[in-house]
């Protein structure tokens, strides 16, 4: 049966609306629809080249973390066991030639932090360790062994709901990058008061669920 052109095009039309919306829901790439002429639709695939996703961060060479005791950090703090991070790692590095440089990305963002752990090839992530800002109760790129290293230290929650302070550290391709890091955690950690202040979730006190008490601003150097 003969249909007008008119009749055809809406036909074809509601077909591609249906078929659009099948696509957005199996998170496909969505069609180029290229018109011709008013009988003829065409669907064609804009498939993009698939890239591995680079990370926005610093390159660093995980260093690794340890237990610490205290609450209260001060300038120092984290000289010990920065030193004792360093040594393993030179360790490591002395019997095992395939252990590379800068085998991790640093990412600093309001609210959490991210370690992007790389394969050999410093290519794509393998594990990736986050922490909460609202976390990290002081970090600091002063360290004596190396100006390159930055370390932080960090509230981690254990599953009986006890806590410990583990510090983290990084060596850094430069000085420069790990004073960097310190900047943008303290920049991190401001952003991230001054929203859970203005949300209610700090009381007057200065005290939080998530903040302790004896929270130390961090230092950036």
């Amino acid at each position: 049966m003969w249909q007008p052109a008119s009749e055809r095009l809406q036909h074809l039309q509601t077909m591609l609306k249906t078929k659009l919306n099948v696509l957005t829901l199996r998170k496909d790439p969505l069609p180029t629809v290229i018109f011709h002429e008013p009988e003829a639709i065409e669907l064609c695939s804009t498939t993009p080249h698939t890239k591995n996703r680079m990370h926005t961060g610093y390159k660093v060479t995980y260093l690794g973390k340890v237990t610490i005791s205290g609450t209260h950090f001060l300038s120092g703090c984290t000289e010990s066991a920065v030193v004792g991070l360093w040594d393993t790692k030179r360790t490591s590095v002395v019997h095992d030639d395939s252990i590379t440089s800068s085998n991790a990305i640093l990412e600093i963002r309001p609210f959490q932090v991210r370690l992007h752990h790389l394969d050999g090839r410093g290519e794509a992530t393998v594990a990736m360790d986050t922490f909460q800002v609202a976390r990290i109760a002081y970090c600091t790129a002063d360290h004596d062994i190396s100006p390159n290293v930055f370390a932080w230290i960090y509230r981690q929650i254990n599953d009986d709901l006890t806590f410990q302070m583990d510090c983290h550290a990084v060596e850094c391709e430069s000085k420069l990058e790990a004073k960097k890091l310190a900047h943008s955690m303290m920049e991190a950690f401001k952003k991230t008061f001054h929203s859970m202040r203005s949300d209610g979730r700090i009381h007057k006190s200065g005290s939080s669920d998530e903040f302790p008490e004896e929270l130390s601003t961090p230092d950036d150097g």
